[in-house]
């Protein structure tokens, strides 16, 4: 069996100049591209997920309320939606879209080109454990986290590869992920009270 890096929604607009930024997100996508460079056999696999909006309904508020809307973000066709240009994904075997007309928060949620989803490819190449990177972590990679480690695989967070929107969020999201077992090193990036 195997293990594999998920990078969850390193993209621009999740990152510091996007609609939904959050601070230290051009550092997570550089940190991630630093480590698969010094590391390049830590994985056996390496796949990403995307926010990938057309319209997802009420997950967009006008005026968001930050807890189950939020402002425009990650729209189908514009840059928003790209990957970080800090991201190196030379490495990426896969790229699973979520969201494109509902809410979805975790990885597990989305699908590649071919309707696959994320735990059916991870199966397929015989990944047992995986260690998820990204942004936010007390929201997408907080959820990708708790699915993984539902869907049966050995679950480590990188703490300082994700960067966390709010400490209260954070707190919540910490005690839930020691609460399903998963492991996590190191501590996220978080903005300054």
């Amino acid at each position: 069996m195997g293990n594999a890096l998920i990078i969850v929604d390193v993209q621009n607009d999740f990152c510091e100049g996007g609609s939904l930024a959050v601070a230290g997100g051009a550092g997570v996508a550089a940190g991630i591209s630093r480590l698969l460079a010094a590391e390049p056999q830590r994985w056996d696999h390496v796949v990403a997920t995307k926010d990938y909006h057309i319209d997802p309904g009420a997950h967009f508020g006008n005026p968001p309320d930050y807890v189950d809307s939020w402002p425009r973000h990650c729209v189908v066709g514009t840059a928003g939606s790209e990957f970080h240009p800090d991201l190196a994904t030379g490495r990426v075997e896969a790229i699973f879209h979520k969201g494109e007309h509902a809410a979805a928060y975790s990885g597990f949620e989305g699908h590649g080109p071919d309707g696959e989803c994320l735990a059916d490819w991870l199966r397929r190449h015989d990944v047992d454990r995986v260690d998820v990177v990204g942004i936010a972590t007390d929201h997408c990679v907080r959820a990708t986290a708790l699915d993984a480690a539902r869907e049966g695989f050995r679950t480590t967070v990188l703490l300082d590869l994700t960067a966390a929107v709010a400490a209260d969020t954070l707190d919540v999201a910490l005690r839930a992920l020691e609460g399903a077992d998963v492991a996590m090193v190191g501590a996220p990036v978080i903005r300054a009270a």
